[in-house]
């Protein structure tokens, strides 16, 4: 195999899991906000959806304009290049891209965020400009779901709706696959299996899977109640019936199961669970049972579970040592 298309081959298939992996984690940040107020969220959730495109999108550029008697210095200059729409314009220069106008300008957005807005508080200037990532976010929403924002900031804050959920899922989900169906026709011109996408792989979930978030949640929430309910035994199911609950407080369940769906949610109960690991009479015995809790290639057979704890009695996460 010659170097250029080991080069398109392998490495630019790495980058398509890479892109695929930032693209999951914006738009899954996305679902999880409850609230559009807080600059650390969006900027989080733009600053994933912005790189992850930018990558696709040099991916689609390489396969496309990429010639092997290229001046290869001049080629990968090129490509250093924050523009998501001159990056797409390059592309349309060889195929066929049908974006309406919210995918045109979801890219227009993006592209701003990256190389203007995001470094717009090491300006001294910012005092006269605050709040940038939302209110360009709510721009945008405004525009697309003919919805309107309060101008001034409100008490209560404005709330992520469902509708916000799916436009923005929908919009970066269908500029994906677009142009991961163009990395799978040029592939298979060039004989390369570059499209090719780890099994299991966020970028798989983005580019074959959908990234059904909601449906995701769904799962969760079905095991959660199996787990309460079910009759059956197992070792397993023994394991977890035997070890003893913590002291939690039951009039915090609502906050306990947003634990399961937001980093942002753990965060607030890790000081509880501080406080009641300081309870434990045996904190090391009990971190070592929970770290056999899902983890892989554990044997809950009866004569391998002693065995199991054992080798795992010292592990100690830093959150609760």
């Amino acid at each position: 195999m010659k170097h250029t298309d080991f080069w398109k081959n392998f490495h630019l298939g790495e980058e398509l899991d890479v892109a695929g992996a930032f693209i999951y984690n914006g738009i899954r940040r996305f679902h999880e906000l409850r609230k559009l107020d807080h600059s650390d969220d969006i900027f989080e959730v733009l600053y994933n959806l912005s790189v992850g495109f930018e990558r696709l999108l040099k991916i689609v550029v390489v396969l496309l304009e990429h010639k092997e008697f290229d001046d290869q210095s001049k080629f990968e200059e090129s490509l250093k290049t924050h523009n998501h729409p001159e990056l797409l314009y390059r592309i349309k220069k060889h195929v066929q891209v049908n974006f309406g106008t919210q995918h045109n300008d979801f890219l227009n957005f993006l592209e701003k965020f990256y190389k203007t807005v995001r470094y717009g508080r090491f300006s001294l200037n910012s005092v006269y400009d605050s709040h940038r990532e939302q209110r360009d976010l709510c721009t945008f929403l405004a525009k697309h779901l003919n919805v309107t924002f309060p101008t001034n900031p409100s008490p209560i804050g404005i709330f992520n709706d469902d509708a916000y959920r799916k436009f923005m899922r929908r919009t970066a989900l269908k500029i994906s696959s677009t142009l991961y169906e163009i990395v799978k026709a040029r592939s298979s011109e060039l004989n390369l299996y570059t499209y090719e996408l780890r099994s299991g792989s966020k970028a798989e979930t983005v580019f074959l899977g959908n990234a059904d978030i909601t449906a995701e949640d769904v799962l969760w929430k079905e095991l959660l109640i199996f787990f309460m309910n079910t009759k059956e035994t197992s070792g397993y199911l023994d394991f977890l019936r035997e070890t003893p609950p913590l002291d939690f407080d039951p009039g915090d369940i609502g906050e306990y199961l947003d634990c399961f769906q937001s980093d942002a949610a753990k965060s607030l109960d890790m000081d509880q669970l501080e406080h009641l690991y300081e309870e434990v009479p045996n904190k090391s015995e009990r971190l070592g049972k929970m770290s056999v809790i899902g983890a892989p290639n554990v044997d809950f057979s009866e004569d391998d579970s002693e065995e199991e704890l054992d080798e795992n009695e010292d592990f100690k996460p830093a959150s609760a040592s």
